[in-house]
């Protein structure tokens, strides 16, 4: 037979069952010991009959409660010794209650400041913006994020990732400028689960951005963090809006159909940067143009539907307002026409779109004659006829083959592209090459940082360099490398004379300004750029569309084009006349670039997106209009 358990075990078990029940349980267990010392002395007190001055047993209880909370209270008591004796009992039992009192509140506290610091909390907010995962790009998505609700009065991003609470703040008050009112709430915990997930209000939230990790599958990441959020049984019938990015253009499907009823944007990082390179390696000063249209300081893209254009054409739309810069329609059926033909009709249902301060700076300037000087506009521009043309590319990683894809879309038959890089990438030129008409790639193996190798190369013999940062090493070590390259072509092109362009990839934005000693045409800063346009779309949906056109090499692109082929040099003039003087060549303009300015970061390398179109400007030889065209 099982030997029965004694009372001092029964007493043991029942202790600890209610000290396993928490905080509450110690307490209320206190507050009934301290119950029982005090009535018990009272009750001792009135029947020996000890009581000073003849106290009643209400007036005992009191007296007792006292001593337990003040033991100094006892100091001044006098009588009989048994009255003497109790008062001393619940003194020394008070003593004991209110220090093992003091020790579980502190204990509970530093369980709840643990608990705090750990970020596990519940996030109770309505119409905020959830970022998923982290990485160095989180700091450039919270910075635009706080300039884009910079007029918001009540702004909430929240963040959860698989870090430290406290190492997110810390990091974030060291890189994130504060703005406006917006607060960055952080949590801990792994944005594929699906408990931890419900920690930051996913349901409540207006826009989610999964932010893949640094690691050899981040797109296999965002795939689960979508799921776990379009699959999540507590999820609302509305769409979710999401943003993310993805490395491999085979995971685009799988994206599209995880997320067939919600509206799930996939950025494809690898082909967004590769366009980039392509586009700005022949067009100098394009990457900061792409930057100014990206980021959310000055001016930026927005969609609007204007009814006093219905009935009208996109040409007349052109100079119809004063403070923003028309790009193209969207129409009705959701179809997205940049720098569409000049008489294409505006209809019920379709929108604007333009480059404007705000959303609610896109409007008419109603004007009835628009200022448009026809003595400066020049009918007679030069046309140029495409000729072959020589690239070299320094460095490989997973955009390379992209990039001479889309170059090949660009360039005039004949055209010539080398690549030297310390990584063996014979295999992928092979297959790249079967792809290209207009040019011919050739591969030789050889260290970027050599300048032996560099000077061999006569770097001055190309028209265009593109230097590649090296994927699988440190982001500081590529940079490095990177850097070391860049000093070398600066050196070599100051000692042949001989211009050609030089567009560099960047991983750390900081090292930007390193850089810029080496006199680069362009700097790319990948995850910066990508980091933008997921910031943009975050805060507009339908952006999406607009710059996957944008980027398209079908159609029409950003262009950067000698202003001295639409008007007079050393003239006055307005951007109403520059408007009309790309309109006549159906192209749509959207800015200028001043060679002057092209080395002052402070004056954003010389790019004016989106002038005030009545503000007259002299012109230079080697100043560029930003025009939207088909070449």
């Amino acid at each position: 037979m099982p030997r029965k358990p004694t009372f001092r075990q029964r007493m043991q078990y029942l202790r600890d069952r209610s000290m396993s029940r928490g905080t509450p349980a110690l307490i209320g267990g206190l507050l009934v010991a301290s119950a029982i010392i005090i009535v018990l002395t009272a009750g001792f007190v009135t029947l020996t009959n000890t009581a000073p001055d003849g106290q009643t047993f209400p007036k005992l209880l009191w007296d007792s409660l006292m001593r337990t909370l003040d033991p100094g209270t006892m100091g001044s008591d006098a009588g009989k010794p048994l009255f003497l004796g109790a008062m001393l009992f619940v003194t020394l039992g008070g003593i004991f209650i209110v220090s093992a009192l003091i020790g579980v509140l502190s204990s509970e506290l530093d369980q709840q400041l643990e608990r705090l610091r750990k970020g596990r909390s519940l996030v109770l907010e309505n119409n905020h913006t959830v970022i998923l995962g982290w990485s160095p790009q989180i700091f450039t998505i919270l910075s635009e994020l706080m300039i884009a609700n910079e007029n918001q009065k009540r702004a909430r991003i929240v963040v959860l990732a698989e870090k430290d609470k406290a190492e997110m703040e810390d990091e974030i008050r060291e890189r994130v400028e504060s703005r406006g009112s917006t607060r960055v709430i952080c949590r801990n915990g792994s944005p594929i689960d699906l408990t931890d997930l419900e920690i930051v209000s996913p349901h409540t939230a207006r826009a989610i951005i999964v932010l893949p990790p640094e690691n050899d599958d981040p797109d296999s990441y965002a795939i689960k963090a979508i799921l776990a959020i379009t699959n999540n049984p507590h999820r609302h019938p509305e769409p979710y809006h999401i943003v993310t990015q993805i490395r491999d253009a085979k995971n685009l499907d799988v994206i599209h159909m995880i997320g067939e009823k919600d509206i799930v944007q996939p950025i494809l990082t690898s082909d967004l940067i590769a366009r980039v390179m392509a586009q700005t390696s022949r067009q100098s000063g394009l990457s900061v143009v792409y930057t100014e249209l990206l980021n959310f300081e000055g001016d930026e893209i927005y969609l609007q539907e204007e009814p006093t254009l219905v009935g009208k054409t996109y040409g007349e739309a052109l100079t119809a307002y004063e403070t923003s810069s028309v790009m193209g329609l969207r129409k009705a059926d959701g179809s997205i026409m940049i720098n569409p033909p000049l008489d294409t009709p505006i209809e019920t249902g379709d929108k604007v779109f333009a480059i404007t301060e705000d959303d609610d700076t896109l409007t008419i300037s109603g004007l009835d004659k628009i200022p448009i000087d026809e003595g400066l506009i020049r009918t007679n521009g030069r046309l140029r006829q495409p000729t072959p043309e020589k690239t070299l590319i320094l460095g490989w990683n997973r955009c390379s083959s992209t990039i001479i894809r889309e170059l090949d879309n660009y360039v005039a038959k004949g055209s010539q592209v080398l690549v030297i890089a310390d990584a063996d990438a014979e295999q992928e030129i092979k297959q790249c090459a079967g792809d290209l008409v207009n040019q011919e790639v050739t591969f030789r193996h050889g260290d970027t940082t050599d300048r032996h190798r560099l000077d061999e190369l006569h770097a001055a013999d190309y028209n265009h360099i593109i230097v590649l940062s090296y994927d699988g090493m440190p982001i500081q070590e590529a940079d490095a490398k990177t850097l070391v390259t860049l000093l070398h072509l600066r050196d070599i092109a100051e000692h042949d004379q001989t211009p050609f362009s030089i567009v560099s990839e960047m991983l750390d934005l900081r090292n930007r300004q390193l850089a810029e000693v080496a006199h680069v045409d362009d700097f790319i800063v990948s995850d910066h750029l990508v980091s933008l346009m997921m910031a943009q779309l975050s805060e507009n949906a339908d952006l999406h569309a607009v710059f996957e056109d944008i980027f398209d090499p079908e159609g029409s692109e950003i262009y950067l084009k000698p202003i001295s082929d639409y008007v007079e040099l050393g003239q006055p003039v307005n951007f109403y006349t520059l408007v009309e003087a790309a309109r006549r060549r159906g192209e749509t303009a959207i800015g200028y670039r001043l060679d002057v300015e092209a080395d002052n970061a402070d004056k954003s390398y010389g790019v004016h997106a989106n002038p005030d179109k009545s503000n007259p400007v002299t012109f230079s030889e080697g100043d560029k209009l930003i025009v939207l065209a088909e070449n």
